[in-house]
């Protein structure tokens, strides 16, 4: 299910034959920032960047011995290239490798998230402005509210979307640091020259400060907003399973040919994909809160962190791609049934007029205290007796001293509710 709707880059990203290409690139770097300095002769550099390759399978089975998985890296990489691998991973330490790889990936998966953002800004900001004018009632507690438009939803959620989209930006260039600084980043065995040389032709801005990592903060930083995106597609989920409810049903997510809804029940048409959003969105939450944990680490470095990584980086970002990828697809394709809004707004017998009422009735000089003991005590016959809510206040003759007929006729008008929408989505979208 889930490869259905992530595109093939972003597993691809994190596949381990990746990693390792990663990994390799780091070392290039480094190998031709050598040479840059005196330190590497060029036909030693040449010959480096003629050969360098690795074997996964071989990786894994030097890993089996040596317990260490750079160093069974490295051991491919010099088996390809020879005499001149002694030249590879000069002064380095495991971790300036594999922190500084481990940003070029998730910068690369920040990008893919990044577009995946704009993708469903696109699909919001069109169906905004298409049911811009769609009345439908407003809710509180689930309870009816005051009318407003379907429109302002994707209004919502495109201003949401912005925001997720300026996060995951920042992200990406909080994460966008390389490391090129020795054990425990002091430069012990290379120059601070180095890492600048590296970094940039990586494209990477160096770690000011490091100990033998690249600072944990940063990573739980860009899984906090890959969980703030989660948390607000899960934010449309849930607003979707609600509008398609039977007593509900202004809306429903794509139900397609052929699709069954139940194995028992043949007339089911179930927002599953919804429900199956909601509940990725837990997954992406807790893992931030994993990489909050991770930031604190012994002394100038453990490696509690680094197991920890393995599942929640690839994971979160690829569970984002699917979930981005699968709610853009279901508000595309959405059914939308403007009917049912007008039949759901008028089962509450125009009791959303309670306020304008009170207000009219606090106009004409009686306190607010009084307007809304008044007001209420219709607005519960009403709701008990299923009555017109409009009929009781005219029949009221309390009220009849306060405000004519004509008056609270006008008031009835929903018109009233929905003149400030275009300033709305002028804001929202301009």
């Amino acid at each position: 299910m889930i490869q259905r709707y992530t595109r093939p880059e972003m597993g691809r990203l994190w596949n381990q034959e990746n990693r390792y290409k990663k990994w390799l690139d780091v070392e290039l770097a480094a190998c031709e920032a050598w040479a840059e300095l005196g330190e590497i002769p060029a036909d030693a550099l040449a010959t480096i960047k003629e050969k360098a390759a690795f074997d996964t399978v071989k990786i894994d089975e030097i890993e089996k011995t040596v317990k260490h998985d750079v160093i069974a890296f490295l051991t491919s990489v010099a088996e390809h290239i020879g005499p001149d691998s002694r030249f590879v991973h000069k002064g380095l330490t495991s971790s300036d490798v594999v922190d500084t790889s481990l940003s070029l990936l998730m910068r690369e998966a920040a990008d893919i998230i990044i577009n995946d953002l704009k993708a469903l800004g696109d699909v919001l900001k069109e169906q905004a402005l298409k049911n811009k004018d769609v009345a439908c009632m407003g809710r509180s507690h689930g309870v009816h509210a005051e009318p407003m438009t379907f429109g302002l939803k994707f209004a919502l959620w495109y201003q949401d979307l912005n925001r997720n989209l300026a996060r995951m930006q920042k992200a990406r260039e909080t994460i966008n640091v390389g490391k090129i600084s020795g054990a425990v980043g002091t430069f012990s065995n290379l120059p601070p020259e180095l890492e600048e040389k590296v970094c940039a032709k990586l494209g990477l801005t160096p770690e000011p400060v490091a100990t033998q990592v690249i600072q944990r903060d940063r990573h739980a930083e860009y899984m906090t907003a890959l969980a703030l995106i989660a948390a607000s597609i899960e934010k449309i989920s849930v607003e979707i399973r609600h509008l398609q409810r039977t007593e509900v049903r202004e809306a429903e997510e794509p139900f397609t040919s052929g699709q069954k809804g139940s194995s028992a029940m043949p007339h089911k048409r179930n927002p599953v994909g919804a429900e199956n959003l909601s509940g990725l969105a837990r997954v992406v939450r807790t893992n931030a809160l994993a990489a909050i944990e991770n930031i604190a680490l012994w002394h100038e470095r453990d490696i509690s962190h680094s197991s920890v990584e393995r599942i929640i980086i690839p994971d979160s970002t690829i569970l984002v791609d699917y979930m981005l990828n699968r709610i853009t697809g279901m508000l595309r394709n959405m059914y939308i049934y403007p009917e049912r809004m007008k039949e759901n707004m008028a089962r509450s017998f125009g009791l959303f007029n309670s306020q304008r009422v009170m207000l009219a009735l606090t106009e004409k000089g009686i306190t607010r205290e009084d307007a809304y003991a008044l007001v209420q005590a219709n607005a519960m016959k009403s709701w008990s007796n299923a009555e017109s809510f409009l009929d009781l206040l005219l029949s009221d003759k309390e009220i009849a001293k306060h405000i004519t007929p004509d008056e609270l006729k006008n008031i009835f008008d929903t018109k009233y509710y929905l003149r400030n929408i275009d300033f709305v989505f002028k804001r929202a979208f301009e």
